[in-house]
Protein backbone atom coordinates (compact mmCIF):
# COMPACT_ATOMS: atom_id res chain seq x y z
CA UNK A 1 0.00 0.00 0.00
CA UNK A 2 1.11 3.49 -0.74
CA UNK A 3 -0.16 6.47 1.27
CA UNK A 4 0.46 10.06 0.29
CA UNK A 5 -0.53 13.04 2.43
CA UNK A 6 -1.57 16.57 1.58
CA UNK A 7 -2.61 19.44 3.83
CA UNK A 8 -5.60 21.23 2.30
CA UNK A 9 -7.37 24.10 4.11
CA UNK A 10 -6.65 22.65 7.55
CA UNK A 11 -7.55 19.07 6.57
CA UNK A 12 -5.11 16.18 6.24
CA UNK A 13 -5.91 14.34 3.01
CA UNK A 14 -4.64 10.77 3.01
CA UNK A 15 -4.63 9.05 -0.38
CA UNK A 16 -4.43 5.27 -0.07
CA UNK A 17 -3.48 3.09 -3.01
CA UNK A 18 -3.17 -0.68 -3.28
CA UNK A 19 -3.84 -3.09 -0.42
CA UNK A 20 -4.30 -2.13 3.23
CA UNK A 21 -3.62 -5.33 5.14
CA UNK A 22 -1.54 -7.02 7.84
CA UNK A 23 1.67 -6.36 5.92
CA UNK A 24 1.40 -2.58 5.99
CA UNK A 25 -1.28 -1.28 8.36
CA UNK A 26 1.29 -0.54 11.10
CA UNK A 27 3.14 2.00 8.95
CA UNK A 28 -0.11 3.80 8.16
CA UNK A 29 -1.14 3.70 11.81
CA UNK A 30 2.19 5.20 12.88
CA UNK A 31 1.93 8.03 10.34
CA UNK A 32 -1.65 8.92 11.27
CA UNK A 33 -1.00 8.85 15.01
CA UNK A 34 2.11 11.01 14.58
CA UNK A 35 -0.11 13.60 12.93
CA UNK A 36 -2.72 13.32 15.68
CA UNK A 37 0.00 13.83 18.30
CA UNK A 38 1.01 16.99 16.43
CA UNK A 39 -2.55 18.29 16.93
CA UNK A 40 -3.98 17.49 13.52
CA UNK A 41 -7.58 16.40 14.01
CA UNK A 42 -9.29 16.80 10.63
CA UNK A 43 -8.76 13.94 8.19
CA UNK A 44 -10.16 12.71 4.89
CA UNK A 45 -9.01 9.31 3.63
CA UNK A 46 -9.33 8.97 -0.13
CA UNK A 47 -9.94 5.25 -0.70
CA UNK A 48 -10.63 5.56 -4.44
CA UNK A 49 -7.43 3.70 -5.36
CA UNK A 50 -7.60 1.15 -2.56
CA UNK A 51 -7.92 -2.36 -4.00
CA UNK A 52 -8.29 -4.35 -0.79
CA UNK A 53 -8.76 -3.79 2.93
CA UNK A 54 -8.32 -6.52 5.56
CA UNK A 55 -9.65 -6.61 9.10
CA UNK A 56 -6.31 -5.10 10.21
CA UNK A 57 -6.87 -2.22 7.81
CA UNK A 58 -10.41 -1.70 9.04
CA UNK A 59 -9.17 -1.74 12.62
CA UNK A 60 -6.53 0.96 12.03
CA UNK A 61 -9.11 3.20 10.34
CA UNK A 62 -11.52 2.73 13.24
CA UNK A 63 -8.76 3.36 15.77
CA UNK A 64 -7.90 6.64 14.01
CA UNK A 65 -11.58 7.63 13.92
CA UNK A 66 -11.92 7.02 17.66
CA UNK A 67 -8.71 8.93 18.44
CA UNK A 68 -9.73 12.07 16.54
CA UNK A 69 -13.36 11.87 17.67
CA UNK A 70 -12.22 11.78 21.30
CA UNK A 71 -10.55 15.15 20.65
CA UNK A 72 -13.56 16.58 18.76
CA UNK A 73 -11.94 16.00 15.37
CA UNK A 74 -13.27 14.31 12.25
CA UNK A 75 -12.07 11.37 10.17
CA UNK A 76 -14.07 10.94 6.96
CA UNK A 77 -13.74 8.50 4.07
CA UNK A 78 -14.18 9.34 0.41
CA UNK A 79 -14.50 7.73 -3.01
CA UNK A 80 -14.84 4.11 -1.89
CA UNK A 81 -15.07 1.79 -4.87
CA UNK A 82 -17.78 -0.85 -4.99
CA UNK A 83 -15.67 -3.66 -3.48
CA UNK A 84 -14.33 -1.56 -0.60
CA UNK A 85 -17.81 -0.19 0.13
CA UNK A 86 -19.11 -3.75 0.27
CA UNK A 87 -16.47 -4.63 2.90
CA UNK A 88 -17.54 -1.62 4.98
CA UNK A 89 -21.21 -2.56 4.67
CA UNK A 90 -20.72 -6.25 5.50
CA UNK A 91 -18.56 -5.39 8.52
CA UNK A 92 -20.96 -2.65 9.64
CA UNK A 93 -18.14 -0.09 9.61
CA UNK A 94 -20.15 2.12 7.25
CA UNK A 95 -22.25 3.04 10.30
CA UNK A 96 -19.24 4.47 12.14
CA UNK A 97 -17.69 6.63 9.41
CA UNK A 98 -18.76 9.66 7.47
CA UNK A 99 -18.52 8.36 3.89
CA UNK A 100 -18.62 10.72 0.92
CA UNK A 101 -18.89 9.94 -2.80
CA UNK A 102 -15.82 11.99 -3.69
CA UNK A 103 -12.87 13.77 -2.13
CA UNK A 104 -14.02 17.32 -2.87
CA UNK A 105 -17.32 16.87 -1.04
CA UNK A 106 -15.56 15.23 1.90
CA UNK A 107 -12.98 18.01 2.13
CA UNK A 108 -15.64 20.73 2.05
CA UNK A 109 -17.63 19.00 4.78
CA UNK A 110 -14.66 18.38 7.06
CA UNK A 111 -13.03 21.77 6.55
CA UNK A 112 -16.31 23.47 7.48
CA UNK A 113 -15.75 22.24 11.04
CA UNK A 114 -12.38 24.03 11.12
Amino acid sequence: MNMTREHINGVELLRLKGRLDTKNYEKMEEQIFNEIEQGKLLFVADLGSLDYVSSSGLRVLLKALKAVSAKNGRFALAALNENIMEVFEISGFNKFFEIYPDVDIALKSVESSN
